[in-house]
């Protein structure tokens, strides 16, 4: 994104090189104050295009979608779910990193960093170099010693023409169980497919006591909800069911549909992000037990496979759940937070929101340049 000096972000907490890279950090920061390079002037549409483009190329945590949309409506810049499964399309993931892959980030920075996967999508297209860093420097002159291929004594970062898969990793799927859109990492896995009988928890304990209790089995599709913005509140990690599936054996053979967040250590089919949430009334609140799911990811598809008019009587009848905190910080935030889809902020206002990224989109919208052949 611009944000922080390169390999920063990869360097060993311990090593000498990070006293090194604090020390430069803070001259660059006290020369942006000095000129009043500011984080809006940095973070443009291009700069958050550029910063979905790495995340796929290394395999990043489904966690980056949240947190982009986020920061993307804090910045006042115009960017959507839906940008992500766009970029996707266009992004192989160069990087064979851990959980998944072999790798882990400090063998990452010794293969060349995050600069080296930047300088191979920015000499196939799909990064745009003319972006702004905290530095003074656009991307493409920060990168400009950098070898726009990986070198050939280390295997973490590959080539743009071997790459580890042809695209990237995490997919936004959408279906009746998730209008608004839901997230998946579809790589490293066995099955991209699976149509199970729903296993329905109304929070993350149920799931995992259901588990350890070996009452889960293969071809079940779990179902965790009321774990999202609202119904947590606050979205939390399901690693612990998913962590237990693979204990178990069944880290292959059952799928996991929430509402609520995945970690980056996460494995499987698992589809996080589900919105609109279950605290809503979103379809994922009207699941029963023993309904038939479908989760296709190479199609993109989250579905349901219940009839509208089902759906349409189970909506009749359903009723909210009580607020877990009737007052405090917890309360507040239940009632201020906004779908998953629109990155769980507070402060979200539509006419506002649509007003001020009619104002900036001229300037900040360009698409990512076409890629080369």
């Amino acid at each position: 994104m611009g944000m922080s000096l390169p390999y920063s972000s990869t360097m060993a907490a311990e090593d000498d090189e990070k006293k090194q890279s604090a020390a430069e950090s803070a001259a660059v920061l006290a020369n942006a104050v000095k000129n009043q390079l500011l984080p809006s002037t940095i973070l443009t549409r291009k700069a958050f295009e550029n910063a979905i483009a790495v995340v796929m190329a290394i395999g990043g945590s489904t966690n980056a979608i949240l947190h982009l949309l986020a920061i993307a409506r804090a910045a006042h810049v115009p960017l959507t779910i839906d940008d992500f499964e766009s970029i996707r399309v266009r992004v192989p993931v160069l990087c064979d990193l851990k959980p998944s892959g072999a790798y882990v980030a400090t063998e990452l920075h010794a293969a060349g960093g995050i600069p080296q996967v930047m300088k191979i999508l920015l000499s196939h297209g799909v990064l745009h170099g003319d972006a702004l860093t905290i530095s003074g420097k656009t991307v493409e002159e920060v990168l400009k010693n950098v070898p726009s291929e990986p070198r050939r004594d280390q295997q973490v970062i590959r080539s743009w023409s071997k790459p580890l898969y042809p695209q990237g990793h995490l997919a936004i799927l959408k279906g009746n169980l998730a209008t608004e859109g839901a997230v998946a990492k579809i790589t490293g896995i066995k099955k991209h497919q699976i149509t199970g009988s729903a296993r329905v928890f109304d929070s993350e304990e149920e799931c995992l006591h259901a588990i350890l209790s070996r009452e889960i089995v293969a071809g079940d599709v779990i179902v965790i909800r009321y774990e999202g913005p609202k119904g947590g509140p606050g979205m939390r990690e399901m690693l612990a069911p998913t962590s237990a599936l693979i204990g178990a054996g069944l880290g292959d053979s059952v799928a996991v549909i929430t509402d609520g967040r995945f970690s980056g250590g996460t494995y499987g089919l698992v589809v996080g992000h589900v919105a609109p949430e279950a605290a809503v009334g979103g379809t994922i609140a009207l699941v029963e037990e023993g309904d038939s799911i479908t989760i296709d990811a190479d199609q993109r598809l989250l579905q349901l496979n219940v009839s509208d008019q089902e759906l349409a009587r189970r909506k009749s009848s359903w009723q909210p759940k009580q607020q877990k905190y009737t007052s405090g910080v917890l309360m507040k935030y239940a009632k201020l937070v906004t779908s998953s889809s629109l990155g769980a902020v507070t402060d979200y206002d539509n006419d506002s929101h649509n007003i001020s990224l009619t104002e900036r989109s001229a300037k900040q919208a360009e698409p990512l340049v076409p890629l080369q052949p």
